[in-house]
């Protein structure tokens, strides 16, 4: 992703926020051919308070989706012999992302204008391992996404059954994160009419983001 220097995050807050909040990532991965991405939940397992390069995320994904084949290498395609550890875990782009929205020209009022989309992206690129307890993935995204709910929910000894019997059909990972960028393109680059026609024309979601990363 190409980060416009005058569409930068302010500080390293919101980055943090956004992928905390926003944890339904597309993970990516090209070990050659077509690339190949999966929609799944990566929660932070540890660090991304000053920058997310050094720190850890977990997901995990359903096993029948063979995605998961990339960096594992004790798969293989047709379930034979395990394949030789490879020398090295394969890369991994992590892509998480905010509210977004198309601007017309119209909120502008001026001519010349052209279209443009307003968005807030954050990529994370790191080393790909599998995870050995795919359980404790899976418990602790619920946690994660639990915690900030009221009531929240917790597992009950019938609930933990159930993830017990169907976890065998789960595959988990954890990315160390290697690189860190982001955009958040949210109409700075226009003057105070302009961007306040943009934010009263925009969605409440993305005019909430406008207001967090560049309040006027």
């Amino acid at each position: 992703m190409y980060s416009f220097p005058r569409f930068a995050a302010p500080d390293s807050t919101h980055v943090a926020r956004l992928v905390r909040e926003n944890p339904f990532a597309l993970v990516i991965t090209a070990t050659g051919g077509v690339p190949v991405a999966t929609h799944v939940p990566v929660i932070v397992e540890s660090g991304g308070e000053s920058t997310f390069v050094g720190a850890t995320l977990l997901g995990h994904m359903a096993r029948v989706n063979p995605h998961w084949r990339a960096w594992d290498p004790a798969a293989t395609a047709d379930g034979s012999a395990p394949k030789a550890p490879e020398p090295k875990a394969p890369e991994v782009l992590v892509v998480f992302s905010s509210a977004h929205g198309y601007v017309s020209p119209t909120s502008y009022a001026v001519d010349p204008a052209v279209p443009t989309w307003d968005y807030a992206a954050v990529h994370l690129t790191g080393l790909i391992e599998p995870h050995p307890d795919p359980l404790d993935v899976v418990r602790r995204t619920v946690e994660a996404m639990e915690s900030p709910r009221t009531p929240s929910w917790r597992p009950s000894p019938a609930s933990e059954e159930v993830f017990a019997r169907i976890v065998s059909g789960v595959a988990a990972f954890r990315v160390r994160v290697t690189a860190e960028q982001s955009v958040f393109k949210l109409s700075q680059d226009k003057d105070d009419e302009q961007r306040h026609r943009v934010h009263r024309d925009a969605g409440a979601a993305v005019a909430a983001l406008m207001d967090e990363v560049d309040p006027r």
